[in-house]
């Protein structure tokens, strides 16, 4: 208890911030799920793993398992434990949860129950792990789809590989998929399209808007603004900056290409955990910071600072463990797409002192990726980031470019429809107020005529 209280003291006076009230569900969901893999790694590394080494070393002696064969193992282990087959720790050996759990997933999918995986039936399973672990909205449809969930992705694979084609897609989250059985193969389970009827609204909420538009590929509207940057000889500065909105995009582009490099130099240094594994456990920050960045356009930016820093003292996780994590977090979201855990990971980095990341959530704002569209609310976000570089803190985005925080607060300013004063331009010095200036010699001839 003692320990507990010091721990939370130590971050409250780090964060600076008086914390609200608890948010629900939040407790130990980061310090257990994500920080106690990622973070735990990071930080205990150093002492983590010659003992590591040293258990591995003892153990393979006895067990007689070669360094390949336990790595199949664990690797089918994690493949088991992604799909709800509960295998255990992935420790390489074969034991009886691990053998339990290859049963089940050989009844789920029609095979003989030995609990003993044949070679086709274990390529199957881990090409499919790897597969959906990269994600993006066709297996999220897929998985919406399915009442079995993540289970469920293996039955669509599967018959994807038999030859069965999906042709139709209903709208609906959750509406399954219409297939066609190929008449040469064996009766497949065919699932009727759901009816092309359109989901009733609420009653009493009117609706003019229609259905409202997918999410926008931040990846590929980077690729996008990449061509135009080329083909136009370069990327806009100050001194020639014609379009603001442009010139936003462009630096926003860029610190997603220097935050998604930084995060996988760390992923690098964590020992024992694939880029896969790391990828899932950052899953996590989507739910657990959903609603905070869903906050970000339509709160101020105190409150949602505040809202996050009583987040972060439910989080359980020192300050500079979540800090770690979080840099390795947002650098998966970007790469996958996955705005929740990008924006969320952002939101604690700026949180928890890093504030030059506070950039970022001015990008998001300003262009509407992951957020709503509200650029008068990005400026107070680009001013926080800005000014930590002013205020001497290390440029982690474009390190060396003379001018872009002049530019982009120019732009920003100019995107959000106000001026901005000369005198807050960043690296400006502020001119002082005209003096009246007086002429004594004059003054005194003027007396004197008028004397006489």
């Amino acid at each position: 208890m003692i320990v507990k209280r010091i721990s939370t003291a130590c971050i409250a006076a780090s964060l600076a911030i008086a914390p609200v009230g608890a948010t629900a569900g939040s407790d130990g969901l980061v310090g257990g799920i994500v920080g106690g893999i990622i973070g735990g790694a990071i930080v205990n590394h150093a002492n983590r793993q010659p003992q590591r080494v040293q258990r591995v070393q003892r153990s393979a002696p006895r067990s007689g398992i070669s360094s390949a064969t336990r790595e199949a193992n664990r690797q089918t282990q994690v493949a088991l434990n992604y799909f709800g087959f509960p295998a255990g720790t992935p420790d390489g050996v074969v034991g009886r949860n691990t053998r339990a759990a290859i049963a089940n997933y050989q009844a789920f999918m029609g095979y003989p129950p030995s609990g003993q995986l044949n070679q086709f039936e274990r390529d199957f399973l881990i090409t499919s792990y790897n597969r959906a672990s990269i994600g993006g909205p066709h297996i999220a449809q897929m998985v919406a789809a399915s009442p079995q969930g993540v289970r469920g992705l293996l039955h669509n694979f599967r018959d994807e590989m038999m030859g069965t084609s999906v042709v139709a897609r209903p709208e609906g989250p959750a509406a399954p998929l219409a297939v066609v059985a190929p008449a040469a193969t064996a009766p497949v389970a065919v699932v009727a399209p759901a009816p092309d009827v359109a989901p009733s609204p609420q009653a009493g909420l009117p609706n003019f808007m229609g259905t409202p538009e997918a999410q926008a590929s931040l990846a590929s509207h980077c690729n996008r603004v990449s061509l135009l940057t080329n083909s136009n000889g370069g990327f806009t500065t100050l001194a020639s900056m014609s379009d603001p909105g442009f010139a936003l995009e462009e630096q926003f582009c860029l610190a997603r290409t220097y935050a998604i490099a930084q995060g996988e130099e760390m992923v690098a240094k964590v020992q024992g955990f694939t880029p896969q594994q790391v990828a899932q456990q950052c899953d996590a920050f989507g739910p657990a910071m959903k609603d905070y960045v869903s906050s970000l356009s339509l709160k101020p930016q105190a409150d949602v600072m505040e809202g996050v820093g009583a987040f972060i003292l439910q989080s359980g996780m020192p300050p500079a463990q979540l800090a770690g994590t979080a840099k390795i977090c947002l650098s998966v979201g970007y790469r996958t797409d996955d705005m929740d855990v990008a924006v969320g990971s952002a939101l604690l980095l700026a949180v928890l002192g890093e504030r030059v990341y506070a950039e970022l959530m001015g990008h998001h704002l300003a262009q509407g990726f992951g957020t709503g569209k509200r650029p008068d609310l990005a400026l107070a976000w680009y001013d926080t980031g800005l000014e930590a570089i002013a205020n001497g803190s290390t440029a982690v985005f474009v390190p060396g470019h003379a001018d872009r925080s002049e530019l982009i607060r120019a732009a920003a300013y100019a995107v959000g429809g106000r001026a901005m004063p000369a005198a807050q331009a960043v690296g400006e010095t502020p001119v002082p107020a005209a003096l009246p200036v007086f002429d004594i010699g004059t003054a005194e001839k003027a007396a004197k005529d008028v004397k006489n």
